[in-house]
């Protein structure tokens, strides 16, 4: 009897099990979340009522939300199926830019939603003069072109290196860490530069989130019912679950000098921020807010009418 070879294919099997279920729950996560976020832009698009700069921003987000996983789990999927996923340098290089373009521009977002928020809690009678639909086209626009360019050094950089030894990148992405692992170029510059960059972005973009939702706790607090309270607070508390979920992850996975960073933890968090965040998002904004609940019901209650017509 070869116990050696039975031992070999069990092990073989047990393997390909655990590829076969991660793909499964990968995909999943996948098709949910572009079709959660896919819905809510359909929904905000349908009706008039939800076009306002709230859900302008919150439409951006969920744009967004389905090219960042788009960037990332299709070959993560891959490598569930597959031991052998090659990538060539300019298509790893086109990943790691458009990953970290989208994940500026989301904390551009996340930041410009909440001052939406201080605005309308803080400021309610200038709301409508301080974030106008002109106003609020803007800031939507300029928090994806700053996004699309704040990665744009560390990214030129890292094309400029050179690459030898075996190039195999243990991870499910092009992320930078495993990336200045295989140059054989001097990356402390590149190194410095992409960890002040992502750490300053993420920071500021923390503290001032921080800093708004302060001043709005304080006029919460200072209203004089409970009924009040809660009500105002149920207006920033989706944003804020977002907020605490997006930056408790982003913050451990990048706001670190590299090399104090526990790499397979890391790959942990960034498998729950690049896959589960997407679908979170939607979950949250839907399953909490009554007007984008009220909103579903209309537009399927015209597509019964239609088809009800049509029979």
């Amino acid at each position: 009897m070869d116990v050696t070879n039975q031992t070999t294919m069990k092990q073989f099997s047990w393997v390909f099990c655990l590829r076969l279920t991660l793909f499964v729950i990968f995909l999943t996560v996948y098709l949910l979340s572009l079709m959660g976020n896919t819905l809510i832009i359909f929904i905000l698009l349908m009706d008039i009522a939800l076009q306002t700069p709230m859900y302008i921003f919150l439409g951006n987000l969920s744009f967004l939300e389905i090219w960042y996983i788009t960037t990332t789990v299709p070959k993560l999927l891959a490598s569930c199926l597959s031991q052998v996923v090659t990538i060539s340098v300019s298509g790893c290089l086109t990943q790691y830019y458009f990953f970290f373009s989208l994940g500026a521009t989301e904390c551009f977002l996340l930041t410009v939603m909440v001052y939406d928020l201080y605005l309308v809690i803080c400021s309610p009678l200038r709301y409508s003069l301080l974030m106008s639909l002109q106003m609020c086209l803007w800031f939507s626009a300029g928090s994806w072109i700053w996004g699309f360019i704040a990665p744009l050094p560390p990214t030129i950089l890292i094309s400029l290196l050179n690459f030898c030894g075996p190039q195999k990148i243990k991870h499910f992405f092009c992320d930078s860490d495993p990336i200045f692992k295989l140059s054989c170029s001097d990356t402390f510059l590149v190194e410095t530069l992409g960890y002040k960059c992502t750490s300053i972005m993420i920071l500021s973009s923390f503290l001032l989130t921080i800093s708004s939702y302060e001043y709005i706790v304080v006029i919460i607090i200072r209203l004089s019912s409970q009924k009040a309270q809660k009500k105002t607070f149920s207006t920033c508390a989706s944003h804020l679950t977002v907020v605490t979920i997006y930056y408790t992850t982003i913050i451990f996975a990048y706001v670190h000098p590299p090399a104090k960073h526990n790499f397979t933890i890391g790959k942990v968090i960034l498998v729950f921020y690049c896959v589960v965040t997407p679908l979170v998002n939607p979950l949250i904004y839907t399953l909490r807010n009554k007007d984008v609940k009220t909103a579903f019901r209309k537009v399927l209650e015209r597509k019964r009418l239609i088809l009800t017509r049509n029979l």
